[in-house]
Order: C-alpha cells, then sequence, then structure tokens
C-alpha cells in the first residue's frame, strides 16, 4: 500500500538545457573563487561578510543542482535550489567579487 502511496504519476518534462548550462556557468567561477582565492570576496573593510557569503554559497549550491540537473522531490528543496533564487544569489556573488 506504500508503494501506491508513494507512487505519483508525475508528467516528465524536458529539462531546459540551456537554462542548465547557464546555471552551470554562473556557479563554475564563483566555486573556484570561493575555493583558489577567497580574499577576491573580501568587502569594503578588508572583511568578510559571513552572512552574504551563506547565501552566495547557498546559489552556489543551487547553481550546481540546477546545472547537473537533479530534480529533487520535497517542495522545499525544490524552491531552494531552483534558479528563481540561485541565480540572484550568484548575481550577487559577482557584484560582492567585482565592486567590493
Amino acid at each position: 500500500m506504500t508503494e501506491a502511496a508513494l507512487e505519483k504519476t508525475v508528467v516528465d518534462k524536458k529539462p531546459n538545457k540551456f537554462a542548465m548550462m547557464i546555471s552551470c556557468l554562473l556557479a563554475f567561477p564563483l566555486a573556484a573563487v570561493l575555493l583558489v582565492h577567497p580574499s577576491a570576496m573580501l568587502d569594503a573593510n578588508g572583511e568578510y561578510s559571513h552572512s552574504a557569503m551563506m547565501y552566495i554559497m547557498i546559489g552556489i549550491s543551487g547553481g550546481f543542482v540546477h546545472g547537473v540537473g537533479f530534480v529533487p522531490r520535497h517542495w522545499f528543496w525544490k524552491w531552494l535550489f531552483s534558479p528563481f533564487l540561485a541565480w540572484p544569489l550568484m548575481i550577487w556573488g559577482y557584484y560582492t567579487w567585482f565592486f567590493s
């Protein structure tokens, strides 16, 4: 009975390959900068904004999750790792990288 309850008829949508490529292209450079040269993400005072970095890393994670084509099942994870949230957070990361 639980198997029948877990099985749902889900209409498989084709993934948008262009959006997935944009997610990967936005996530890879930010992840590389944070791993190789993290001091590039310092603010004007020469300090890290830990709350900003947390949100930017969530955006990077969402970019990777969406970019490789993984689709979470739970609504919260779908929302958290969606490009609608990840892209603005990664753009914030690029703004922090280049203009701070």
